[in-house]
Order: structure tokens, then sequence, then C-alpha cells
């Protein structure tokens, strides 16, 4: 616990003395919301299916099951009607403060929004962001969860897609710059609540060329060697006390 405490102590006189701090976060960061994560024990991937979650998460399903996985995506994909908790309010405000330019996130929750950050790049889109795939008429995240079956745009008849990035989907080139941009520009590089498992995303911080590469998570990843600051806790845990 004493070495928890100096480590923290660290990251609080690193970030007083940083100009340009990005945070990459992932699903560890809104666990603490009440969002289950995929990989633990009690996560997402280990709840038991008709189909594995990666299966039902995929383009080519989507493609050819769409009722069920649009059974699956309201089920266990809106998390709607939940609130930030510290570690999104923290990084809001050292936004606000000047301290942080960028967060990065693969998750698609919108908390970090909800909680004040402005500058947020969605590796993998967001729950909140609906299209009609054929006119294009965009739909919030209620209307998905109200529907019956398979999301029908009132327009057009056409089916209503979450701006979610799909396994066998590319992830979007616009996004995907502005992230490695921001990463490569930082000089101080906060990551927390990955497992560093799912690629491209987990690549993302190779860019990095400073000395501050902070990594907070509660299982060791297999980047723990790289990092300059390491510190194995929940995430509240740490920035409750920054």
């Amino acid at each position: 616990m004493e070495d928890i405490e100096k480590k923290v102590e660290t990251l609080k006189q690193w970030i007083k003395e940083s100009k340009n701090i990005v945070f990459f976060g992932g699903a560890g960061v809104s666990t603490e919301s009440g969002i289950p994560d995929f990989r633990s024990v009690d996560g997402l991937y280990n709840q038991k299916f008709e189909y594995p979650p990666e299966k039902i998460l995929s383009r080519s399903f989507y493609c050819y099951k769409q009722e069920y996985f649009y059974r699956f995506y309201r089920e266990k994909m809106l998390p709607l009607g939940y609130e930030p908790n510290v570690t999104h309010k923290v990084l809001a405000r050292l936004e606000k403060e000047g301290k942080l330019s960028a967060v990065v996130t693969q998750n698609i929750d919108g908390l970090h929004q909800k909680a004040g950050s402005k500058i947020v790049h969605e590796l993998h889109g967001s729950i909140h962001r609906n299209y009609c795939l054929q006119c294009k008429k965009e739909y919030p995240a209620e209307f998905i969860r109200d529907s019956v079956g398979i999301p029908l745009c009132e327009e057009c008849g056409g089916i209503i897609k979450p701006d979610v990035t799909l396994y066998e989907e590319p992830l979007k080139g616009e996004v995907i710059e502005a992230a490695c941009k921001a990463i490569s520009q930082a000089d101080m590089l906060i990551v927390a609540g990955s497992s560093l498992t799912v690629y491209p995303a987990a690549n993302f911080i190779d860019l990095y060329r400073g000395r501050r590469l902070v990594l907070i998570n509660r299982d060791p990843t297999n980047s723990d060697a790289w990092a300059n600051l390491l510190i194995h806790a929940n995430l509240g845990d740490v920035f409750s006390k920054l």
C-alpha cells in the first residue's frame, strides 16, 4: 500500500510538471460506473450466450443474423443511465485546467463527454451515434433501445446501425489519425483500464516517444515492462487521490 501511495505522489508531480498529457483508456475506466468490462472474470466474454460475443459483435454476424444482433446489443451493449465516475471527472478537470490535451478511448459509452471532456477520440465509435444505412438520418441511442426487432428508419424504412466498430470492420481513418497525432505529441501518456490486447489500438502506445509513460491497471499487461511508472490498482483508488 505504501508503494502505491509513493507512486501516486510521483504521478501527481508528473501531472504538475506536464503541459500536454494524453489519456488512453479501455473498458476498465467505466467499470466503476457499473458498466461491465469484457475480459475479467465477470466480464462480457465470460458470460454464456448462444454464440460467443466476439462472433455476435462481428460484421458478418450483423449482416446475416441482424435480429439476434440487435437483441444482444440492446441487452448488453447499451449502457444508458450510467454516470461518469471519479476517473472521468478528474480527466475532464485536467482538460479544463489546460493539462490534458486529449482522451483516446476504446469505450463506446460516451461517459468522458458526459463528464465534460471536449476532445475525445473514440476509436470504436459511440452508442450515442446511430444512422440509417440508406438515407443517413441520425438517431439517438434511446431510439435503438425502445425499438423492437431490427430498428428501421422513420423516413425511408432503412436499417438503423449503431456507429460502433464491429469485429471485421476497420477503425475510422480520421479518428486513428487524430489519436496517433495526439499520442505522438504528448509529453506524458497515461494508459489505464486496458488489457492492451485489442489491436490495432494496443499498438498506439508505441507512438509515444516521451519518458513519462504511466500504466495504471488492476491486472498486469504485456506492456508493463515499457512503463516509466507502473501502478497496479483500481483506477478509482488512484484518481480519487488526484
